[in-house]
């Protein structure tokens, strides 16, 4: 299993499948050819159905300016759902083709090809084996996480954690209208400053999460910088339930790090074991991810056990079975704002089962995350991020 770095990384929304993937391509590929007087990149799949409201050729032309952008909507026969055709012209002459997998959370990968973050970094695949590890070694999941990982962990943790502070801190303050066409206002500050007359803890607190996790997500749909946490889509949720922690329960950085290095974890065994991409698999492998991530660092932050950690990561991933991804517009706008608020607000149930029921549960991680993958697997097309099921085919502004 690779490093819990390449689950977070910055970039600017709405979609780090569909702009941090393509922008990274895009990068690599005008690095190869460095000579070319011109080029051509052809757009296949969810790329092609949902590029031009994600943002996809807007990330490739700011890296290759003058660059060809083409979206071929015919072709079915794909490797994977987010794939690239890059040509490197010069004098109206091919000099290089490269075909390139966006293949969720802003990781690419080339055809043919293996790069330094197909490196492994665990000797184990599934959450089963590590936890069997951690017994064995008596060790507990955070010890074990930075015995794997070298010594800059730490670090790129560090600044990861204040990329997404510097999210929901920017959102909270923003008003006005998301780009796009559908006039949707931003609610992040509203919803912040909106109290209730004799509003009850409990109240306040689902509210002050929602309006974190709005924060973010209305960044990310404005195409600001925002951490994949697992994917820009999904980006509110762990950051909310983290920043409430910090910011309104007083939880010292060190023990909000550590959370983010579990989240990670969890995030990792998904990717490996199944997708993080809503191309692939649907809303689920997003939204569900990332309920699952923040489920298991809040427990982690709890000081909970192990088999709770687990079992807070497996409900969360439970309920969101099925989850399709129906972006309106192809825009990372409706429903996916409001899906990282009531997401962030589910992980925190998820945590509260698991602490009281965990001796009960008869579903393990593994096979919640089988289960997921076998769904989005099945799934038809039009509703894993292609805009033409669900939501986006019934809403008309």
């Amino acid at each position: 299993m690779k490093s819990i770095k390449s689950v977070y990384k910055i970039g600017n929304g709405p979609s780090s499948s569909h702009t941090v993937g393509p922008y990274r391509a895009a990068q690599l590929f005008g690095k190869r050819y460095p000579d070319a007087d011109a080029y051509r990149v052809t757009l296949y799949g969810s790329l092609a159905f949902t590029g031009e409201g994600h943002g996809t050729g807007k990330a490739i032309r700011s890296v290759l300016p003058g660059v060809e952008v083409l979206f071929d909507r015919d072709e079915t026969d794909l490797p994977h759902p987010n794939t690239m055709r890059f040509e490197a012209l010069r004098n109206g002459e091919n000099i290089g083709t490269v075909r390139i997998f966006s293949i969720g959370g802003g990781a690419i990968r080339i055809e043919g090809e293996e790069s330094d973050e197909d490196r492994d970094v665990y000797p184990q695949k599934y959450f089963s084996e590590i936890l069997r590890r951690c017994r064995e070694t008596g060790t507990s999941l955070v010890h074990f996480i930075y015995r794997c990982e070298d010594a800059s962990l730490r670090e790129y943790l560090a600044t990861t954690w204040h990329a997404m502070r510097a999210a929901v801190e920017r959102g909270l303050k923003a008003d006005g209208v998301l780009p796009g066409g559908l006039g949707l206002a931003r609610k992040a500050k509203l919803l912040y400053e909106k109290r209730c007359y004799n509003e009850s803890a409990d109240v306040a607190m689902n509210r002050i999460i929602a309006a974190y996790a709005y924060a973010v997500s209305e960044e990310n749909a404005d195409e600001h910088v925002v951490v994949t946490a697992p994917t820009c889509g999904s980006c509110g949720v762990l950051p909310a339930v983290l920043y409430y922690m910090q910011e309104d329960r007083g939880f010292p950085e060190d023990e909000i790090l550590d959370a983010l290095a579990v989240a990670g974890l969890i995030g990792n065994v998904i990717r490996t074991n199944a997708s993080i991409s809503g191309a692939e698999c649907g809303c689920q492998a997003e939204i569900g991810s990332a309920c699952s991530m923040a489920a298991a660092g809040l427990a982690s932050l709890y000081g909970l056990n192990i088999d709770q950690i687990e079992y807070a990561a497996e409900i969360a991933m439970e309920h969101n079975l099925g989850l399709t991804c129906d972006p309106v517009n192809g825009l990372v706008q409706i429903p996916c704002i409001e899906r990282n608020a009531v997401a962030a607000m589910r992980a925190i149930s998820s945590v509260n089962l698991s602490r009281f029921l965990y001796e009960t549960r008869k579903i393990s991680f593994d096979e919640v995350i089988a289960t997921m993958y076998q769904t989005g697997k099945d799934m038809d097309e039009k509703y894993r991020e292609t805009s033409h099921g669900g939501l986006a085919s019934i809403y008309r502004a």
